[in-house]
Protein backbone atom coordinates (compact mmCIF):
# COMPACT_ATOMS: atom_id res chain seq x y z
CA UNK A 1 0.00 0.00 0.00
CA UNK A 2 0.94 3.55 -0.41
CA UNK A 3 -0.10 4.88 2.78
CA UNK A 4 0.44 8.71 2.93
CA UNK A 5 1.17 10.02 6.98
CA UNK A 6 -0.62 13.47 7.31
CA UNK A 7 2.18 15.70 6.98
CA UNK A 8 2.99 14.12 3.96
CA UNK A 9 -0.05 15.26 2.29
CA UNK A 10 -0.13 17.97 0.82
CA UNK A 11 3.18 16.86 -1.02
CA UNK A 12 1.63 13.79 -2.25
CA UNK A 13 -0.71 15.73 -3.61
CA UNK A 14 1.51 18.03 -5.44
CA UNK A 15 4.17 15.27 -7.05
CA UNK A 16 2.45 11.81 -6.23
CA UNK A 17 -1.85 11.58 -6.53
CA UNK A 18 -1.68 11.62 -10.11
CA UNK A 19 0.41 7.98 -10.00
CA UNK A 20 -2.62 6.08 -8.25
CA UNK A 21 -6.47 5.24 -9.24
CA UNK A 22 -7.45 4.03 -6.19
CA UNK A 23 -7.63 6.30 -3.26
CA UNK A 24 -9.22 5.44 0.60
CA UNK A 25 -9.76 8.01 3.01
CA UNK A 26 -10.64 7.01 6.41
CA UNK A 27 -10.33 8.26 9.67
CA UNK A 28 -12.28 10.06 12.51
CA UNK A 29 -12.20 13.49 11.33
CA UNK A 30 -15.04 13.49 8.71
CA UNK A 31 -14.59 16.86 7.60
CA UNK A 32 -10.44 16.15 7.32
CA UNK A 33 -11.89 12.97 5.48
CA UNK A 34 -14.00 15.21 3.42
CA UNK A 35 -11.38 17.78 2.91
CA UNK A 36 -8.78 15.52 1.78
CA UNK A 37 -11.11 13.78 -0.68
CA UNK A 38 -12.15 17.04 -1.89
CA UNK A 39 -8.77 17.52 -3.08
CA UNK A 40 -7.77 14.45 -4.53
CA UNK A 41 -11.16 14.89 -6.70
CA UNK A 42 -9.53 18.32 -7.75
CA UNK A 43 -5.71 16.42 -8.50
CA UNK A 44 -7.45 13.98 -10.74
CA UNK A 45 -8.24 17.05 -13.36
CA UNK A 46 -12.24 15.11 -13.60
CA UNK A 47 -14.83 17.46 -14.30
CA UNK A 48 -16.98 17.88 -11.23
CA UNK A 49 -19.49 19.33 -13.05
CA UNK A 50 -20.00 17.05 -15.19
CA UNK A 51 -22.57 14.78 -13.99
CA UNK A 52 -21.04 12.02 -16.98
CA UNK A 53 -17.72 12.25 -15.62
CA UNK A 54 -18.09 12.75 -12.06
CA UNK A 55 -20.32 10.30 -10.51
CA UNK A 56 -20.72 9.98 -6.74
CA UNK A 57 -21.66 6.96 -4.79
CA UNK A 58 -23.38 6.55 -1.08
CA UNK A 59 -22.18 3.07 0.01
CA UNK A 60 -26.15 1.92 -0.05
CA UNK A 61 -25.71 2.43 -3.56
CA UNK A 62 -22.82 -0.46 -3.46
CA UNK A 63 -24.70 -2.55 -0.94
CA UNK A 64 -28.01 -2.52 -3.10
CA UNK A 65 -26.28 -3.40 -6.43
CA UNK A 66 -23.17 -4.80 -5.89
CA UNK A 67 -21.73 -4.57 -9.33
CA UNK A 68 -22.41 -0.86 -9.98
CA UNK A 69 -18.83 0.50 -8.55
CA UNK A 70 -17.29 -1.98 -11.69
CA UNK A 71 -19.99 -0.90 -14.07
CA UNK A 72 -19.34 2.83 -13.32
CA UNK A 73 -15.46 1.96 -13.60
CA UNK A 74 -15.70 0.43 -16.62
CA UNK A 75 -18.00 2.58 -18.66
CA UNK A 76 -17.00 5.63 -20.84
CA UNK A 77 -17.02 9.26 -19.54
CA UNK A 78 -18.84 11.85 -22.31
CA UNK A 79 -16.90 12.39 -25.45
CA UNK A 80 -14.16 9.53 -23.95
CA UNK A 81 -12.95 11.51 -21.03
CA UNK A 82 -11.70 10.32 -17.54
CA UNK A 83 -14.43 9.22 -14.96
CA UNK A 84 -14.29 10.37 -11.29
CA UNK A 85 -15.94 7.79 -9.12
CA UNK A 86 -16.77 9.04 -5.48
CA UNK A 87 -17.84 6.41 -3.28
CA UNK A 88 -18.97 7.68 0.75
CA UNK A 89 -20.02 6.90 4.10
CA UNK A 90 -18.15 3.23 3.79
CA UNK A 91 -16.43 1.15 6.33
CA UNK A 92 -16.11 -2.35 5.99
CA UNK A 93 -19.03 -3.21 3.13
CA UNK A 94 -18.26 -6.68 1.28
CA UNK A 95 -19.19 -5.53 -1.79
CA UNK A 96 -16.97 -2.54 -1.60
CA UNK A 97 -13.91 -4.62 -0.46
CA UNK A 98 -14.38 -7.15 -3.07
CA UNK A 99 -14.79 -4.36 -5.85
CA UNK A 100 -11.32 -3.07 -4.43
CA UNK A 101 -9.69 -6.01 -4.50
CA UNK A 102 -9.43 -6.71 -8.18
CA UNK A 103 -9.15 -2.91 -9.03
CA UNK A 104 -5.75 -3.25 -6.53
CA UNK A 105 -5.01 -5.66 -8.67
CA UNK A 106 -6.28 -4.27 -12.11
CA UNK A 107 -6.04 -0.69 -11.44
CA UNK A 108 -8.62 1.38 -13.97
CA UNK A 109 -6.82 3.06 -17.09
CA UNK A 110 -9.59 5.55 -17.93
CA UNK A 111 -11.09 6.08 -14.06
CA UNK A 112 -10.10 7.23 -10.54
CA UNK A 113 -11.95 6.03 -7.67
CA UNK A 114 -12.23 7.88 -4.41
CA UNK A 115 -13.21 6.02 -1.30
CA UNK A 116 -14.49 7.91 2.14
CA UNK A 117 -14.39 5.98 4.83
CA UNK A 118 -14.96 6.42 8.99
CA UNK A 119 -12.82 5.66 11.68
CA UNK A 120 -10.89 2.19 10.39
CA UNK A 121 -9.27 0.14 13.04
CA UNK A 122 -5.95 -1.82 11.72
CA UNK A 123 -7.62 -4.88 10.86
CA UNK A 124 -10.68 -4.29 9.19
CA UNK A 125 -11.49 -5.40 5.97
CA UNK A 126 -11.59 -2.11 4.05
CA UNK A 127 -7.83 -1.13 5.41
CA UNK A 128 -6.18 -4.45 5.05
CA UNK A 129 -7.22 -4.32 1.14
CA UNK A 130 -5.52 -1.10 1.29
CA UNK A 131 -2.34 -2.31 2.77
CA UNK A 132 -2.22 -5.75 0.91
CA UNK A 133 -1.95 -3.52 -2.62
CA UNK A 134 0.56 -1.19 -3.58
CA UNK A 135 -1.50 0.59 -6.59
CA UNK A 136 -3.89 1.92 -3.52
CA UNK A 137 -3.10 5.31 -1.92
CA UNK A 138 -4.77 5.25 1.72
CA UNK A 139 -4.79 8.67 4.23
CA UNK A 140 -5.67 8.30 6.99
CA UNK A 141 -7.67 11.71 8.93
CA UNK A 142 -7.12 11.82 12.83
CA UNK A 143 -8.01 14.88 14.39
CA UNK A 144 -5.50 18.29 14.14
CA UNK A 145 -3.23 18.45 16.86
CA UNK A 146 -2.03 21.77 17.96
CA UNK A 147 0.48 22.08 15.49
CA UNK A 148 -1.71 21.70 12.70
CA UNK A 149 -4.75 23.53 14.08
CA UNK A 150 -1.72 26.57 14.61
CA UNK A 151 -1.31 25.88 10.84
CA UNK A 152 -4.73 25.79 10.05
CA UNK A 153 -5.55 29.41 11.89
CA UNK A 154 -2.34 30.96 10.34
CA UNK A 155 -3.22 29.88 6.93
CA UNK A 156 -6.96 31.59 7.15
CA UNK A 157 -5.53 34.50 8.68
CA UNK A 158 -2.55 35.04 5.83
CA UNK A 159 -5.19 35.14 3.04
CA UNK A 160 -6.94 37.62 4.48
CA UNK A 161 -3.85 40.08 5.99
CA UNK A 162 -5.04 39.82 9.61
CA UNK A 163 -3.21 39.53 12.42
CA UNK A 164 -3.80 37.60 15.94
CA UNK A 165 -2.66 38.41 19.45
CA UNK A 166 -1.22 35.30 21.37
CA UNK A 167 -3.82 35.40 23.91
CA UNK A 168 -6.49 35.28 21.40
CA UNK A 169 -4.59 32.73 19.37
CA UNK A 170 -4.68 30.44 22.30
CA UNK A 171 -8.23 31.35 23.22
CA UNK A 172 -8.46 30.33 19.50
CA UNK A 173 -6.89 27.09 19.35
CA UNK A 174 -9.18 25.90 22.67
CA UNK A 175 -12.34 26.17 20.59
CA UNK A 176 -11.48 24.42 17.69
CA UNK A 177 -9.63 21.37 17.22
CA UNK A 178 -12.70 17.94 16.36
CA UNK A 179 -13.43 18.85 13.07
CA UNK A 180 -11.38 19.94 10.08
CA UNK A 181 -13.87 21.73 8.48
CA UNK A 182 -15.97 22.83 11.84
CA UNK A 183 -12.94 24.17 12.50
CA UNK A 184 -12.12 25.54 9.55
CA UNK A 185 -15.41 27.00 8.94
CA UNK A 186 -15.14 28.87 12.69
CA UNK A 187 -11.87 30.41 11.96
CA UNK A 188 -13.18 32.09 8.51
CA UNK A 189 -16.27 33.24 10.57
CA UNK A 190 -13.66 35.02 12.55
CA UNK A 191 -11.96 36.35 9.36
CA UNK A 192 -15.10 38.20 8.06
CA UNK A 193 -16.04 39.34 11.10
CA UNK A 194 -12.73 41.31 11.74
CA UNK A 195 -12.00 42.10 8.28
CA UNK A 196 -11.97 45.79 9.31
CA UNK A 197 -9.88 45.60 12.39
CA UNK A 198 -5.90 45.94 13.08
CA UNK A 199 -5.97 43.08 15.29
CA UNK A 200 -7.62 40.06 16.57
CA UNK A 201 -7.86 40.11 20.03
CA UNK A 202 -9.88 38.13 23.13
CA UNK A 203 -12.77 39.78 22.71
CA UNK A 204 -13.16 38.88 18.84
CA UNK A 205 -13.00 35.19 19.86
CA UNK A 206 -15.36 35.73 22.66
CA UNK A 207 -18.10 37.35 20.71
CA UNK A 208 -17.96 35.44 17.49
CA UNK A 209 -16.19 32.05 18.10
CA UNK A 210 -18.75 29.22 18.58
CA UNK A 211 -18.65 25.85 19.35
CA UNK A 212 -16.19 24.03 16.69
CA UNK A 213 -15.87 20.61 18.43
CA UNK A 214 -13.59 21.04 21.64
CA UNK A 215 -16.01 23.41 23.08
CA UNK A 216 -19.27 21.60 21.65
CA UNK A 217 -17.66 18.11 23.41
CA UNK A 218 -17.47 20.34 26.77
CA UNK A 219 -20.94 21.02 26.47
CA UNK A 220 -22.03 17.93 25.89
CA UNK A 221 -19.84 16.31 28.78
CA UNK A 222 -20.77 19.53 30.70
CA UNK A 223 -24.84 18.10 30.40
CA UNK A 224 -24.26 14.47 31.29
CA UNK A 225 -22.45 15.35 34.74
CA UNK A 226 -25.17 18.22 35.54
CA UNK A 227 -27.90 15.42 35.18
CA UNK A 228 -29.59 17.71 32.53
CA UNK A 229 -31.40 15.23 29.47
CA UNK A 230 -32.35 18.46 27.78
CA UNK A 231 -29.47 20.57 27.21
CA UNK A 232 -27.60 17.04 26.58
CA UNK A 233 -29.71 16.51 23.34
CA UNK A 234 -29.60 19.98 22.79
CA UNK A 235 -25.81 19.70 23.08
CA UNK A 236 -24.92 16.51 20.89
CA UNK A 237 -27.42 17.46 18.26
CA UNK A 238 -25.25 20.21 17.20
CA UNK A 239 -22.27 17.89 17.38
CA UNK A 240 -24.13 15.41 15.27
CA UNK A 241 -25.00 18.41 12.68
CA UNK A 242 -21.43 19.82 12.15
CA UNK A 243 -20.13 16.38 11.75
CA UNK A 244 -18.12 15.99 14.35
CA UNK A 245 -17.28 12.50 14.92
CA UNK A 246 -19.63 10.87 17.79
CA UNK A 247 -16.35 8.94 18.60
CA UNK A 248 -14.76 12.10 19.82
CA UNK A 249 -17.74 12.90 22.29
CA UNK A 250 -17.22 9.22 23.55
CA UNK A 251 -13.56 9.32 24.30
CA UNK A 252 -14.38 12.79 25.41
CA UNK A 253 -16.62 11.33 28.29
CA UNK A 254 -14.47 8.31 29.10
CA UNK A 255 -11.06 10.93 29.80
CA UNK A 256 -13.31 12.76 31.45
CA UNK A 257 -15.04 10.48 33.93
CA UNK A 258 -11.43 8.27 34.01
CA UNK A 259 -9.87 11.42 35.35
CA UNK A 260 -12.39 11.62 37.88
CA UNK A 261 -11.86 8.60 39.48
CA UNK A 262 -8.60 9.22 39.74
CA UNK A 263 -9.19 12.63 41.60
CA UNK A 264 -11.89 11.05 44.02
CA UNK A 265 -9.84 8.00 44.94
CA UNK A 266 -7.30 11.12 46.14
CA UNK A 267 -9.89 12.80 48.13
CA UNK A 268 -11.46 8.98 49.17
CA UNK A 269 -7.32 8.05 50.36
CA UNK A 270 -6.04 11.21 51.37
CA UNK A 271 -9.23 12.97 53.02
CA UNK A 272 -9.32 15.37 51.09
CA UNK A 273 -12.11 18.20 50.01
CA UNK A 274 -12.78 18.34 46.13
CA UNK A 275 -11.01 22.25 45.79
CA UNK A 276 -8.34 20.68 47.15
CA UNK A 277 -7.73 17.86 44.72
CA UNK A 278 -8.45 20.56 42.24
CA UNK A 279 -5.50 22.37 42.99
CA UNK A 280 -3.29 19.52 42.57
CA UNK A 281 -4.96 16.91 39.70
CA UNK A 282 -7.69 19.15 38.15
CA UNK A 283 -5.02 22.22 37.00
CA UNK A 284 -5.85 21.66 33.47
CA UNK A 285 -9.57 22.19 33.87
CA UNK A 286 -11.63 25.16 32.27
CA UNK A 287 -12.22 27.61 34.90
CA UNK A 288 -16.15 27.69 33.63
CA UNK A 289 -16.02 23.67 34.46
CA UNK A 290 -14.52 23.82 37.61
CA UNK A 291 -18.03 23.51 39.58
CA UNK A 292 -19.52 20.97 37.28
CA UNK A 293 -16.17 18.96 38.22
CA UNK A 294 -16.03 19.66 42.56
CA UNK A 295 -20.45 18.89 42.28
CA UNK A 296 -19.79 15.36 40.46
CA UNK A 297 -16.99 14.92 42.75
CA UNK A 298 -18.97 15.53 45.46
CA UNK A 299 -21.96 13.43 44.30
CA UNK A 300 -19.98 10.02 43.39
CA UNK A 301 -18.00 7.99 44.71
CA UNK A 302 -14.55 6.24 42.59
CA UNK A 303 -16.24 2.94 42.15
CA UNK A 304 -19.31 4.30 40.17
CA UNK A 305 -17.02 6.53 38.30
CA UNK A 306 -14.63 4.13 37.29
CA UNK A 307 -17.70 1.60 36.19
CA UNK A 308 -19.02 4.55 34.05
CA UNK A 309 -15.60 5.24 32.42
CA UNK A 310 -15.71 1.57 31.41
CA UNK A 311 -19.45 1.49 29.84
CA UNK A 312 -18.27 4.51 27.36
CA UNK A 313 -15.40 2.39 26.69
CA UNK A 314 -17.19 -0.35 25.55
CA UNK A 315 -19.71 1.93 24.04
CA UNK A 316 -16.29 3.07 21.71
CA UNK A 317 -15.35 -0.16 21.35
CA UNK A 318 -18.89 -1.26 20.06
CA UNK A 319 -19.09 1.79 17.95
CA UNK A 320 -16.02 0.90 15.94
CA UNK A 321 -17.13 -3.05 15.54
CA UNK A 322 -20.23 -1.56 14.09
CA UNK A 323 -20.61 1.38 12.61
CA UNK A 324 -23.24 1.71 11.29
CA UNK A 325 -24.75 1.53 15.46
CA UNK A 326 -22.48 4.01 16.31
CA UNK A 327 -24.58 7.37 16.70
CA UNK A 328 -27.17 4.91 18.46
CA UNK A 329 -25.24 3.87 21.11
CA UNK A 330 -23.31 6.81 21.80
CA UNK A 331 -26.01 8.55 22.42
CA UNK A 332 -28.10 6.00 24.50
CA UNK A 333 -24.99 5.21 26.28
CA UNK A 334 -24.62 9.26 27.54
CA UNK A 335 -28.69 9.56 27.96
CA UNK A 336 -28.02 6.46 30.43
CA UNK A 337 -25.04 8.05 32.24
CA UNK A 338 -26.55 11.99 31.78
CA UNK A 339 -29.71 10.51 34.35
CA UNK A 340 -27.98 8.16 36.46
CA UNK A 341 -25.89 11.91 37.29
CA UNK A 342 -29.33 13.51 37.44
CA UNK A 343 -30.31 10.77 40.31
CA UNK A 344 -27.18 11.39 42.22
CA UNK A 345 -27.13 15.43 41.77
CA UNK A 346 -31.19 15.35 43.27
CA UNK A 347 -30.20 12.84 46.44
CA UNK A 348 -27.10 15.74 47.13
Amino acid sequence: MAEVKSHEVDTFLQKQARLYRVFIVYGPDKGLVSERAAALAAVTGVDQSDGFATVKLDIADIQSNPGRLFDEVNSFGLFGSEKLIWVRGASNEKPLVDALQQLGSDPPEGSFVIVEAGDLKKGSALRKVGESHRSIASIACYQDDAKALSALVDQELASANLRITPAARELLLTSIGGDRIASRNEIRKLVLYCLHVDLIDEQHIIDIVGDASAISTDEVVDAVLNGDPDSFLHAVQKVISSKTAIFLVLQSAMKQFQLLEVMRLEMEEKQQQAPQVMQTLGRGIHFRRKSIIEKTLRNWNSNDLGREASKLQSAILVGRQRSTLEDDVAVQTLLATTLQAARRNRRA
